[in-house]
């Protein structure tokens, strides 16, 4: 009986893991660019005598869905989206690249163009540095042009080009803060053919409706393996009971 409650107590554990998953993929699910995280598990064979009849679930890395979000219009200079498949390369607060969709741009007070979470945007040649502007524009390419303050409209000065990448999916491991890298520690080459939109920015693509159906079924998939620990152990104290009464 030992056995049957120690795979009902893994099958417990990972409905509790997924469950919290889930609801990290609900509580984001109007976060901008976010990539839903998707549960993965695999079944490891219980061994010792008897059947071979119990497998207990094993965690395996995270998983991400690759799929882009709902492009929402906003007209706002500094909002983008990527348009297909492709990545705005940032910098973290570790000093490393990072990747990330989420399109939503700010000039901070030093003048850097930094994402709503704080993260730099990369440019050709590090993080990029705009320069007090009056009117600034954001090409399909990347390329930033901004006319100055204090000059006619016609005075466009181009800034910086932000760095787009395009690495496969297969290489790219999820971090902290819904960012992105290479698996390998590598940085993603430069990639011409990404390209962006200005004043759209690019939704979440969890499935919120999915997500609390997905919730409830886990949720009764952890009562059920609670069950199954407690028939365990009436099993144990009435197979106890049965030796004592034989003895």
């Amino acid at each position: 009986m030992d056995r049957m409650i120690y795979v009902a107590m893994t099958g417990a554990r990972e409905a509790m893991r997924a469950q919290s998953l889930v609801a990290h993929n609900i509580a984001n699910a109007s976060t901008t660019g976010f990539r839903e995280v998707r549960r993965a598990v695999d079944s490891a064979p219980v061994g010792g005598p008897g059947l071979p009849t119990r497998v207990n679930p094993v965690s395996l890395p995270d998983a991400w869905n690759p799929n882009a979000g709902t492009m929402l219009h906003t007209g706002r200079d500094l909002d983008i989206a990527v348009q297909g498949q492709g990545w705005i390369a940032v910098q973290d607060a570790a000093g490393n690249e990072a990747y990330t969709r989420a399109g939503n741009l700010r000039v901070n007070a030093s003048g850097l163009l930094e994402t709503a979470s704080g993260e730099l945007v990369k440019g050709s040649g590090g993080p990029i540095s705009i320069p007090p502007f009056q009117q600034l524009y954001i090409g399909n390419d990347g390329q930033i042009s901004i006319v100055p303050q204090g000059q006619s409209p016609n005075a466009l000065a181009i800034v910086d080009r932000i760095r787009l990448v395009n690495p496969p999916a297969q290489e790219m491991v999820r971090v902290d803060n819904g960012l992105f890298r290479m698996a390998d520690g590598s940085e993603a080459p430069a990639d011409a053919t990404v390209s962006i939109a200005s004043g759209e920015l690019e939704a979440s693509n969890v499935n919120s409706t999915a997500a609390l159906v997905e919730m409830i079924e886990l949720s009764r998939a952890y009562e059920m393996q609670v069950r199954a620990m407690h028939s365990a152990d009436e099993n144990a104290a009435a197979s106890a009971r049965l030796m004592r009464a034989g003895g």
